[in-house]
């Protein structure tokens, strides 16, 4: 095992939704390893702003204002990166937005905007990056990005949830796909203080004296795993490095003092009838056979110490 520090020089970077939050996080810590970095955000001053804050740092970065979903935005995108480096190494689909509803209140809109920025999104620039990155031959770095949501289900969160969850299906089959050009391809599941979930009135308190210098408690970052966008941030790096040549097809969750490697979907417990099965056969045999222990849902409800 190396000790040797994360070195990106000579490679370059497309970051989307990366004007703040996680985004920029992601953008500044893959510049600080030494990649040149394309900034993207919907608002151009946002966007010019991250970047210029960056070269600032010493970094090399430039900004690119487009909304992701559409082929024309992501083809954009990796011809900026090839125009103003010359050529495109890693790419992170972090670009996001929420329409937030239940079931019966959520119209084609809410949906189709979700899922058109998030899983479309990340579908049409993977692709324009994966024949960028085969045209080089010399492999490169898919880092998508999912969500606990995608993991477990959320409420509320149809579109997001069915989006996120879409993600790391593409990252196990793209991983398949592009495993004889030499491309990884991850997907990373973060949890941070960012503005989304500032308005989650359990954690509403610990970002807002964040914002005034103090640190999270440990049963936050350790037992929630959740921190600042910086903590979620040193993934990124690893997983475009030649440290992390030999993972790909992983879903990864960090936040906070956590790093964890979820698992993928498998069978839990399976049960068979000779001949097949008949539904009051399944009726008599569910709850002492597979459906003995079923599986839950949704994201467990932080554990905060008694007042």
């Amino acid at each position: 095992m190396s000790n040797a520090p994360i070195d990106l020089t000579g490679k370059v970077a497309v970051v989307t939704g990366s004007g703040r939050g996680l985004g920029l996080a992601y953008a500044t810590a893959l510049a600080k390893a030494g990649a040149a970095v394309v900034v993207n955000d919907l608002d151009e001053a946002v966007a010019e702003q991250a970047a210029k804050t960056i070269t600032e740092a010493g970094g090399r970065a430039v900004a690119e204002a487009v909304a992701v979903g559409t082929t024309e935005a992501a083809e954009r995108l990796v011809n900026r990166a090839v125009e103003a480096f010359g050529r495109l190494d890693i790419l992170v689909t972090n670009a996001g937005i929420l329409r937030d509803k239940v079931l019966w209140k959520m119209t084609d809109e809410d949906f189709d905007a979700v899922i058109g920025v998030h899983l479309k999104g990340t579908f049409t620039l993977a692709r324009a990056a994966a024949v960028r990155l085969r045209e080089q031959g010399e492999g490169g770095s898919l880092i998508l990005v999912g969500s606990p949501a995608g993991q477990r289900g959320n409420f509320g969160q149809t579109n997001y949830a069915a989006a996120k969850a879409g993600i790391a299906a593409m990252t196990r089959t793209w991983s398949m796909e592009l495993g004889r050009a030499g491309i990884t391809v991850n997907a990373i599941v973060p949890v941070a203080a960012t503005a989304m979930t500032e308005t989650i009135p359990a954690f509403a308190p610990y970002i807002e004296a964040l914002g005034r210098g103090e640190s999270f408690p440990d049963f936050l970052r350790k037992g929630e795993g959740f921190g600042t966008p910086e903590d979620c941030a040193a993934l990124i790096p690893f997983l475009a490095s030649d440290a992390a040549r030999d993972v790909t097809g992983q879903c990864i969750g960090i936040g906070g003092d956590k790093l964890a490697l979820w698992s993928h979907p498998q069978e839990a417990s399976v049960a068979y009838a000779d001949g097949g099965w008949t539904p009051d056969g399944i009726a008599a045999t569910w709850h002492t056979s597979v459906g003995r222990e079923p599986q839950s849902v949704g994201i467990p409800a932080p554990k905060f110490p008694e007042a």
